[in-house]
């Protein structure tokens, strides 16, 4: 049986040089990382983690150095504040295997109290870290402490794979009253919603979804929830609002996905909580290890698979920059390419990038479509992985063109602007004839 703990007695279980493991957003135990920011002894306490979601000191102090595999505003706002924190690109699904080379003597996350059998539901995260959490807690000279809280969503796993941990296998148990971040979605503009109509145009009624966060998937799935179309599965790393909004119009069936028919597959929820409430008891959602819901081979074999992803930028050539902004760390990879390399696989599937066509900077209007990258940009997804790139004004589809044909085809969707000037790119672009 576990030892129950105060937050504050659990963090004092840390030496002041100590390496720690968090979760991804919202499997991070927010009394025990704010118990942990409460202190001011660090001399070289170590965390691995990703995509922040716990209001702490934590990472602020000194000694602390934090090795974030996503960036989300709290670490950009800690990197902008002089705080370690230092970015290690890595694809969602390799988070799991670099968790165990990194083998943090600590282990953390938050799950639901114990039911009567002593198993506490993870909640809102699978992820890459419940396998080093099991060997955390298998390990007498490693540490796993757990924080369960009433006001966390109950969720399941599916099969063999349990989205639990038994209280047999906590060390420590920190009791709270906390409650997960919610992320409620921004409205809409105009723009998004006309990016989300191109969008839908290329999901069929049967099709198996990927989507992710922010208000263009969010309008795509209100335009399928309110559409004529159904009998959609959902496979998505990331289980939103709107795939919420998409069960509760009943245009989600799962009967025809290939894999784990039945259940809308996932790995992590974020949202409101409204859809926190929605989850808690919900069979009809499945949590998985990210190994598994993104691994190409996997995604692959759904029938008819959707991919609905973001970008920042996009050049002549169909290369995507979707995580950094002049050269600096602004989000992640995240799961973008394991979805683009899974749907690739089957050519009869599609994977679609929705961006905005321009952005305003020092109030002045820039394409986010463009001749070329400047020196210093990082690649998210490269050319030959690009199907479709959708804007306010269009898709261009891009597979199987040449370098002259995609920088046609994606001027045709830019910012009326741009368009003379990404033409005349392409038309250098193409190879000379002697």
């Amino acid at each position: 049986m576990p030892q129950e703990l105060t937050a504050e007695e659990a963090a004092a279980r840390l030496a002041p040089a100590d390496s720690l493991g968090i979760p991804l957003g919202p499997g991070q135990p927010p009394a025990f990382l704010r118990a942990l920011g409460a202190r001011t002894d660090w001399t070289d306490l170590r965390v691995y983690g990703a995509l922040l979601a716990v209001g702490t000191e934590l990472f602020s102090r000194p000694g602390v150095h934090y090795l974030s595999g996503f960036y989300g505003p709290l670490e950009r706002a800690l990197r902008d504040a002089g705080a370690d924190v230092d970015f290690t690109p890595a694809d969602f699904r390799r988070f799991g295997p670099l968790m165990e080379h990194q083998s943090p003597r600590v282990m953390t996350t938050v799950a639901t109290p114990p039911d009567a059998d002593g198993w506490c539901s993870l909640s809102l995260h699978a992820g890459g870290t419940v396998g080093e959490l099991r060997r955390a807690g298998a390990d007498p000279d490693r540490l796993l402490v757990v924080e369960v809280s009433d006001a966390y969503p109950r969720t399941f796993g599916h099969g063999e794979h349990r989205h639990a941990l038994h209280v047999d296998e906590i060390d420590v148990l920190v009791r709270s009253t906390d409650a997960p971040l919610a992320l409620p979605g921004p409205p809409p503009t105009d723009t998004d919603t006309a990016i989300a109509r191109h969008a839908v145009a290329f999901i069929p009624s049967g099709a198996t979804l990927q989507t992710g966060i922010g208000s263009i998937p969010s309008q795509i799935a209100t335009l399928l929830a309110e559409g004529d179309g159904g009998g959609y599965g959902l496979h998505s790393e990331m289980f939103t609002d709107g795939c919420m909004q998409l069960h509760r119009a009943g245009k989600v069936t799962n009967t025809a996905k290939g894999r784990f028919d039945g259940v809308s597959v996932t790995t992590f929820a974020f949202g409101s909580t409204e859809l926190y409430a929605w989850l808690d008891g919900n069979e009809d959602v499945a949590f998985l290890p990210v190994e598994i819901v993104n691994s190409p081979e996997v995604i692959g074999a759904n029938h008819n698979m959707i991919s609905i992803n973001g970008a920042l930028a996009v050049d002549i050539h169909g290369q995507v920059v979707a995580d950094t902004i002049a050269g600096d760390q602004f989000s992640g990879i995240g799961g973008a390419e394991d979805f683009v390399a899974g749907v690739g696989i089957e050519l009869t599937d599609r994977s679609l990038i929705c961006l905005p066509s321009t952005f305003q900077k020092d109030g002045r209007l820039q394409s986010r479509i463009v001749p070329q990258f400047a020196a210093g940009a990082i690649i998210t997804t490269p050319r030959h992985h690009v199907d479709v790139i959708v804007t306010e004004y269009g898709a261009a589809e891009l597979e199987g063109k040449t370098v002259q044909q995609r920088g046609h085809a994606l001027a045709a969707i830019a910012h009326p602007l741009f368009r003379d000037e990404l033409l005349a790119a392409a038309d250098r672009a193409a190879p000379r004839r002697t």
